[in-house]
């Protein structure tokens, strides 16, 4: 019965899942721009805006696997529009709360939920179920070159905002803008979710995330994420604030997270399209090693706004370059039944990674005054995460008859 179902149109599902990830990842992506702004204006230190930070990207990692689920059961079109309408209270939290625990409920829990239901494993999901596997990790990385699109056009956007309106008002304007997500939505509506085919499956999602985390690949796939998140949140947060205290104006940080999010877009398309020809192991181990050199150079070479934009061209190419292959990997492995649920708990791990990262981060700097700490651990688990990836077996898993479909 699964097989009569209709399916999407394949340039809709893409046209709408990465207009989506652009929004949301877009202005996930500028939050860095707002530390200085804030901790200067409220008293408060770089740990506490740092620490909030880490809290949401942790919470994105437990609520990625609750919206898996859910996507998995109920479609992405409701998780959408409630993760959709929860960025928006974030948002306005973000700019509205007068103490560290309360922007750390906004700023850290809200926004971490609403991220889990607008981005990657909900869309990726979608796109697993409805294109076929033969272009599933080419439509990947269009998804996520799409997302890199956002932060090349966000970013600006929201240094002009801030520039402009101000912090608080800009906070607010965003809140609106999120809402555009909501009739994106109704393009991602899969007809098989609105019937009773769509309870029927031939493994239950326990069964099938029991599977997968006793799985040697699906653990070293897991354990690279990461890395991958500690490495690009810590930069993407911080970064900003670095370049400032070295003497460099905003407006070089402000083209530095533009030009990464520019160069991912082709990063993250290449690394999706090679994925459907050459062993996506390999990419990643490739994407890892090149990080921990590239990070090794920029703090090598003295720093300047050329070294900067340099650096960011490179890192950038190899930012979300990781996402396509990690997740296709997981689709070719595992299959696309609960296909969402395991992207959240692959990606969870890259949440426990991006809140290290980001308060770490911070942590550090206070006590220490410096980021370089951070900086030699970001080139150690570089090589780490190569290393790790170079085993995964890329093959279906042999299931017992009974679980055959």
């Amino acid at each position: 019965m699964q097989s009569e179902i209709k399916k999407l149109s394949m340039t809709q599902v893409l046209a709408c899942g990465a207009a989506v990830v652009t929004l949301s990842m877009g202005i996930r992506h500028g939050f860095g721009m707002w530390l200085q702004p804030i901790t200067q204006e409220m008293g408060w230190t770089r740990e506490t805006f740092a620490f909030a930070l880490a809290i949401q990207n942790l919470a994105w990692g437990v609520f990625g696997i609750v919206g898996g689920i859910a996507a998995d059961r109920l479609g992405a079109f409701k998780v959408l529009v409630g993760g959709a309408v929860l960025y928006a209270l974030g948002l306005i939290g973000m700019a509205t709360s007068p103490t560290p625990g309360l922007f750390a409920l906004t700023t850290g829990v809200l926004i971490g939920a609403a991220q889990a239901g607008t981005t990657y494993a909900v869309i990726y999901g979608v796109l697993g179920r409805q294109i076929s596997p033969d272009k599933r990790s080419w439509a990947m990385g269009v998804a996520a070159a799409a997302g890199s699109f956002g932060q090349f056009l966000m970013v600006p956007v929201e240094g002009q905002l801030i520039l402009q309106l101000g912090w608080k008002t800009a906070l607010l304007v965003l809140s609106v803008a999120v809402l555009l997500i909501i009739p994106l939505a109704f393009g991602l509506r899969e007809p098989g979710f609105q019937a009773a085919q769509a309870g029927k499956r031939t493994q239950s999602a326990s069964a099938a995330f029991m599977e997968a985390i006793r799985y040697p690949s699906f653990q070293l796939l897991t354990a690279g994420y990461f890395v991958c998140g500690f490495q690009v949140v810590f930069i993407g947060v911080h970064m900003p604030s670095y370049l400032k205290d070295h003497g460099l104006s905003p407006q070089v940080a402000s083209y530095a997270l533009a030009l990464i999010g520019l160069f991912n877009v082709f990063g993250t398309y290449i690394a999706g399209s090679l994925g459907q020809r050459l062993p996506r192991r390999h990419i990643l181990a490739f994407i890892y090693f090149a990080r921990a050199v590239v990070i090794s150079i920029f703090l090598l070479v003295p720093l300047s706004p050329t070294s900067v934009y340099v650096f960011s061209a490179v890192m950038g190419a190899l930012w979300l370059s990781t996402v396509p292959p990690t997740n296709a990997t997981v689709a070719q492995i595992f299959g696309v039944q609960h296909m969402s649920m395991l992207s959240g708990f692959i990606f969870f791990s890259h949440q426990i990674g991006s809140f290290m990262g980001v308060w770490l981060g911070g942590y550090l700097y206070d006590k220490t005054g410096s980021y370089d700490v951070v900086w030699y651990l970001s080139i150690a688990l570089g090589v780490f995460a190569g290393l790790v990836n170079l085993p995964v077996r890329e093959n279906a898993i042999q299931r017992p008859a009974a679980h055959a479909a």
